[in-house]
């Protein structure tokens, strides 16, 4: 028996990395995924890696900063399953951004503003645009799960990235308003806070930060989590294991959070 069995998981960022090994992780753990993310051929690799598993898997492409084509990629969930009992938000950018964005993970006073509304659109206007329709959808069904992946810059200052923290920590303090709001409908909002993970999204720094020099200083653990450690956290806070959970904030982080 599945910890997810018969559930309809929605999971955003689907392509590649956290977003990814949740599609894998969920629907071995018997539910229904459907993804959603911008590329295409990576979304079926996803779907590809799910079936080859025995797992059941729909894959949808769309630009998730754009309000419409997120309404119409959740709409399309609903109209193929009927419901959403999972909806998992992975979708964004991170540093490695920076080397095709020039700008964009700058400190505040050398950040473009066109730079600040890109990172806002990809990392939390497409969170509050998916939320916005699966939201009435879980209302109307009385229940739902909904894990919003955040950071743990989320919770603590960066000397650069800036718009990048703001994003995440307006992920966790929404997902805590969420909490308060919906839970009267049988919704549970909850996030997980990722520290360092061994994806393309921070690749570029991990030689440094994981260096003999600097490893202790950036976790304890003195290495970065793999994107399965991440979504186990995502695994527990999505299913019913985690019936008392609502407003949580579940650090990944091997210790780095923990530190004065």
């Amino acid at each position: 028996m599945g910890r997810l069995d018969g559930k309809i998981g929605v999971i955003t960022g689907a392509s590649s990395g956290i977003g990814r090994e949740c599609m894998r992780m969920f629907a071995r753990e018997g539910a229904t995924v459907f993804g959603i993310a911008r590329t295409q051929a990576n979304l079926d690799e996803t779907r590809n890696l799910v079936v080859a598993a025995g797992g059941i898997a729909s894959v949808y492409s769309a630009d998730l900063s754009d309000p419409l084509q997120a309404e119409a990629a959740v709409n399309g969930a609903i109209e193929k399953y009927g419901r959403i009992d999972i909806l998992l938000n992975a979708a964004g950018v991170g540093y490695s951004l920076k080397d095709t964005s020039i700008g964009s993970m700058n400190p505040l006073d050398t950040t473009p503003i066109d730079k600040w509304r890109e990172v806002m659109a990809i990392n939390l206007d497409s969170l509050f645009y998916v939320c916005r329709i699966a939201i009435p959808q879980m209302k109307k069904q009385k229940k739902g799960s909904i894990v919003n992946v955040a950071s743990i810059f989320g919770m603590g200052g960066a000397p650069d990235a800036h718009t990048y923290t703001a994003t995440k920590g307006a992920i966790i303090n929404l997902t805590r308003s969420m909490s308060v709001a919906y839970i009267d409908d049988g919704i549970r909002s909850n996030v997980v806070a990722p520290g360092f993970v061994k994806t393309q999204m921070v690749e570029i720094v991990l030689d440094y930060l994981f260096s003999d020099e600097h490893a202790q200083a950036t976790s304890p653990m003195k290495r970065p989590a793999t994107t399965e450690e991440v979504a186990y956290g995502c695994l527990y806070l999505a299913s019913d294991e985690a019936s008392y959970c609502n407003g949580s904030v579940l650090a990944i982080d091997g210790g780095s959070s923990a530190r004065a």
